[in-house]
């Protein structure tokens, strides 16, 4: 497992520049390889479930994690399926602290 669903998300301030490639290719390989990277910009994983209720769990399990953890993703939920969208809206990109979220949801699949 990743050493990244180890440490604790933290807040970057405004300002801060976002991660640029090489970086993100560096975190990118610790994550699970359903996660994507978009455009530099952001993580998505689109989580697969048996039915709505599944779905609702695995949200309301990502939802605990995200206040823990004080940093929250976009969350679409559907009949079936969760799609996370994983960023830090203060720097509008990809810090360290969204590879740690995505690895800690990683965790609770």
């Amino acid at each position: 497992m990743s050493k990244l669903a180890d440490q604790k998300c933290i807040p970057c301030s405004v300002g801060t520049p976002p991660m640029e490639k090489d970086e993100i290719d560096k975190y990118e390989k610790e994550l699970n390889e359903e996660w994507q990277v978009i455009d530099e910009h952001h993580l998505e994983r689109v989580f697969k479930f048996k039915n709505f209720k599944e779905a609702l769990d695995f949200t309301n399990k990502v939802g605990e994690v995200a206040e823990k953890e004080g940093h929250h993703p976009d969350i679409s939920l559907g009949w079936g399926k969760v799609k996370l969208t994983v960023l830090t809206h203060k720097i509008d990109g990809l810090s360290e602290s969204d590879f740690v979220f995505a690895a800690k949801i990683d965790k609770i699949e």
